[in-house]
């Protein structure tokens, strides 16, 4: 039986760069990473295999050297490890992602059963949560969101019972497998490649899929497949700030400046 976790390959956030003239993303010289809430949902595929016996797959859409983020999650321990890439996916909404990662994983599940596919929230780049759910509805499989403790599995009678963390409470709920699982990152703590593992996996085969081997129809994935478009991305622009009064030596003063400040902009009324 298998699991299988949806890992996408973001730019370092604290790097990214933005052409003022083209609005696009300046991509020479940034660093990429994996995106945080995927390495959650790798560590959780890697405990229920350590915990159930079960296999590990990962999977990711992106450009060639998306590669490298795959070989960081089979320096962990991952069983396989694929990579969707072909022009014809290139500049894929959500929902046009979602078709691609869902086709991958069906085609995974004619040679081993799928139990679970894992993936994180959301990503850091996009922060949508929509390609998660996408993948289930596509599959019909079960889906449960914002999972923070996976509490029991039951293989035989292909049932979960997971723990969701919703704002202000825990929600305790059991579906039916197969099942789509979005983790946070309250789930685990995601563990470190030991250098045998890293060499391992310099040498080990990442699988390339390109749509030659996925046969999906052009129109319906990447650019053309895509619903929705970014036409433009840029920094907002903040006003510059003003320290009013010292706070913390003359705290009823610097409250007063305030006052007068709010309401000189008709923001409060005395």
């Amino acid at each position: 039986m298998l699991v299988v976790v949806c890992i996408k390959q973001v730019p370092d956030t604290t790097q990214v760069k933005i052409d003022p003239v083209t609005g696009n993303l300046i991509r020479e010289g940034v660093p990429f990473i994996m995106n945080p809430f995927d390495t959650h949902a790798l560590e959780e595929g890697l405990r229920l295999k350590g915990k159930y016996g079960l296999n590990v797959a990962v999977i990711s859409m992106g450009p060639p050297n998306t590669e490298i983020t795959l070989r960081k999650a089979l320096a962990l321990g991952v069983d396989n490890a694929v990579l969707l890439s072909d022009r014809a996916f290139g500049g894929a909404d959500t929902l046009a992602t979602s078709k691609v990662l869902a086709e991958a994983t069906r085609q995974l599940a004619q040679k081993e059963e799928v139990v679970i596919v894992l993936c994180g929230k959301q990503t850091i780049d996009g922060d949508t949560a929509q390609v998660g759910p996408g993948i289930a509805t596509r599959l019909g499989y079960s889906q449960l969101t914002l999972v923070e403790h996976i509490e029991n599995i039951d293989l035989q009678a292909k049932k979960i019972i997971a723990r969701r963390k919703l704002e202000g409470r825990d929600e305790v709920v059991e579906a039916s497998l197969p099942a789509m699982i979005s983790v946070v990152r309250e789930i685990n703590t995601p563990r470190y490649p030991t250098v045998p593992m890293r060499l391992m996996a310099e040498g080990a085969t990442v699988t390339l899929w390109d749509n030659k081997e996925m046969k999906l129809n052009e129109e319906t994935i990447g650019l053309k497949g895509s619903a929705t478009q970014v036409r433009k991305i840029f920094s907002p622009e903040r006003a510059v700030g003003e320290i009013l009064g010292d706070g913390a030596a003359n705290p009823d003063e610097a409250a007063n400046l305030l006052i007068d400040k709010l309401s000189e902009g008709g923001l409060i009324l005395i």
